[in-house]
């Protein structure tokens, strides 16, 4: 089968049927080469349904996701949007395809080398990507009409609500390291804020000073002081 007719085929099968229906969202996902993004040794599986390994202990998200978490954003294409957790930058694509500006932001710098490099090759202008502890966000830049996170956080930072504008929506799977829930936090124009669940999902954990760092620092201390 031919990539497009996978990428067709994973659409039809992976994503509308489980009822992802944002058209802008399905046509962006339609077109952008995911075998892109995976390594070498694993592009004929790019588009089979669930994440791939990307290297560094981190993973492309499943197709599914990356649409599912896409159309909780609800992007209209005049918004800037924080991304924590570049990766290999597939997700990246898909945002700067669908909104005017993205702030990428990953902690590990060979990804963050590689997934640059790909989006630039790929004619991507409007994102640039900070390596950076993403776990506290990015206020340089703040606010952000819409916050993404494709790692799983034991919380919903402080740290973000604070950078999300009134009005803005935030995406972020919320749980334990093993298993979490998909949440969509809303800031009306008066600042207060609404969450609602999506489900349970998979992610790699979110780590630094403001997430699954912090706890374990905490544990880690605890630990000593009962010695």
């Amino acid at each position: 089968m031919s990539e497009e007719n996978a990428r067709a085929e994973m659409v039809r099968k992976q994503i509308i049927e489980r009822q992802v229906h944002d058209s802008r969202v399905l046509e962006v996902i339609s077109r952008i080469p995911r075998e892109l993004f995976v390594p070498e040794p694993l592009r004929s599986r790019a588009y089979e349904d669930h994440p791939q390994p990307i290297g560094h202990n981190q993973t492309i998200s499943q197709p599914y996701m990356v649409a599912c978490m896409t159309e909780l954003l609800q992007l209209a294409g005049d918004e800037k949007t924080l991304e924590i957790g570049t990766g290999s930058g597939y997700q990246t694509a898909v945002l700067a395809e669908l909104c005017k500006r993205v702030i990428s932001l990953e902690r590990i710098p060979e990804l963050a080398e590689e997934a640059n490099q790909r989006l630039l090759d790929m004619g991507y202008c409007n994102v640039r990507v900070i390596v950076c502890d993403g776990s506290g966000g990015y206020p340089q830049e703040s606010p952000y009409d819409r916050i993404i996170v494709t790692a799983a956080s034991p919380h919903i930072p402080s740290l973000l609500l604070d950078q999300l504008s009134n009005g803005g929506r935030m995406v972020i799977p919320v749980g334990e390291e093993t298993v979490q829930m998909l949440m969509c936090v809303e800031k009306n124009e008066s600042g207060e804020i609404t969450t609602h669940d999506y489900g349970q999902c998979v992610f790699v954990p979110l780590v630094g000073k403001y997430a699954w760092g912090a706890l374990r620092n905490k544990e880690g201390d605890s630990e000593t002081k009962k010695d």
